[in-house]
């Protein structure tokens, strides 16, 4: 009878121990599948003439790392470190704008949302009120934001200021920023069909530019050829032929965009091959968004549906008399304004779908004449440490002091591992 009595709850005990394994392997396995945060490595590259910082985002893996193309970018600085043969501490500080190039990679967007709800009057207060931000600079676009949204850890921040906690979702979107984009788009242009290029073309050629108004002739650099079509030293120089075709450049423009995508491994990617929440809220297009608006004269709450007909307008007109309008300006700053309207509305419109006649995103680069700038954010976030606290993927930073010293050495810290090689 007794052991009749023990065998339900040998059965149960059992049953428990099953179902605890059971939940345990779930919960491993989920744990396991969920996208571990980016580590950044930054390597110092010090040549004689000038020291190039590299970051590096990557995931650790059993194997080889996993790199993070998206989250990788360089800065250069000169002189070279052979210039400073007789300073030691001369060199260590020639390196500190690529330390703090690399150090703020992580933190820019960030930073950025502090100056810019500091301004506002809004930090502190509920995360409901709070506004987004959105910056489009010379690099990288930057998109911060507090969010109801489910948010993956890579792109997931916790800032505690006080006793309030805004959940963040910010992200750099490096190589997407305006000038760097310029650049990539006249590369799309000039290099398609190069392989296939008959040899009696190759001294001159003409490829359209859409980005251009009419009336412009550029010269575009000089382009390598495969061996298989030239002999390897031989190059050409093709003709940019300007057609000033807003609709065409903002094609042009969404192709860049999208870039990447293919490499998805969220359940949406609006941007590249990155996961961006839904733009909720308020919010503000800072730098370049700034620059473009305030050049054709636009108000900021009126911004997309009205850069739309300024740029089309700008776009389809004659080059002459656009230079004799804006007479200020010379032809790298104006040429860029076509380019800007259509890569600003394929952005915000085409790939962040922002409706053209959304009122609650203000063009601003100041709020009460305070700068939305990521240096205010980082001294805010700086002398409000006793009361904030900022938590994303861990990147750990060395002492200002150890920066110094092994700036005396070829290479530099990693802000995770450290290499360095001796100068010879």
């Amino acid at each position: 009878m007794g052991a009749q009595r023990r065998q339900p709850s040998s059965r149960r005990r059992l049953v428990g121990a099953l179902t605890l394994l059971a939940a345990s392997a779930l919960a491993l396995l989920l744990l396991a599948s969920r996208p571990v945060p980016p580590t950044y490595g930054v390597i110092i590259d010090a040549g004689s003439t000038g020291s190039r910082v590299h970051v590096i985002a990557y995931r650790a893996t059993a194997g080889l790392p996993q790199l993070d193309w998206a989250g990788t970018a360089s800065m250069k600085a000169t002189p070279g470190l052979s210039s400073f043969a007789a300073d030691p501490r001369g060199a260590g500080l020639s390196l500190a704008p690529l330390v703090e190039f690399a150090r703020r990679r992580a933190e820019e967007g960030i930073y950025a949302w502090v100056a810019a709800n500091y301004a506002l009057g809004t930090l502190g207060g509920d995360p409901n009120d709070t506004t987004g931000i959105i910056e489009l600079g010379g690099a990288s676009v930057q998109v911060t934001l507090v969010t109801s949204e489910p948010v993956p850890v890579e792109f997931s921040h916790v800032l505690k200021f006080g006793d309030v906690s805004y959940n963040l979702y910010s992200h750099s979107f490096l190589q997407l920023g305006l000038n760097v984009a310029y650049d990539s788009f006249h590369d799309l242009l000039s290099s398609p069909g190069l392989s296939s290029m008959a040899t009696h073309l190759i001294s001159q050629a003409k490829y359209k530019d859409p980005c251009t108004p009419r009336g412009f002739t550029r010269m575009a650099g000089s382009v390598k050829l495969p061996v298989s079509v030239l002999e390897p030293k031989v190059e050409y120089r093709p003709f940019a032929h300007a057609v000033g075709n807003f609709s065409e450049c903002r094609s042009a423009a969404l192709t860049l965009l999208q870039k990447g995508k293919e490499g998805c491994t969220y359940h949406e990617c609006r941007l590249g091959a990155a996961f961006v929440p839904e733009l909720e809220g308020k919010f503000l297009a800072t730098e370049n968004f700034y620059h473009t608006s305030k050049f054709f004269g636009l108000h900021s709450k009126s911004f997309l549906s009205d850069l739309m007909v300024a740029g089309e307008n700008f776009c389809h007109g004659d080059w002459s008399k656009i230079k004799k309008k804006y007479s200020s300006f010379d032809d790298g700053q104006l040429l860029l304004f076509c380019f800007s309207s259509a890569y600003i509305i394929a952005l915000l419109h085409d790939t962040l779908k922002v409706p053209l006649d959304h009122k609650r995103i203000d063009v601003v680069n100041q709020i009460h004449g305070v700068p939305v700038d990521w240096a205010l954010g980082a001294f805010i976030v700086q002398t409000t440490m006793n009361r904030t606290d900022i938590l994303h993927p861990k990147v750990e930073k060395a002492s200002a002091e150890d920066d110094l010293r092994h700036g005396e050495r070829q290479g530099s810290c990693i802000f995770v591992s450290c290499q360095t090689t001796d100068v010879m």
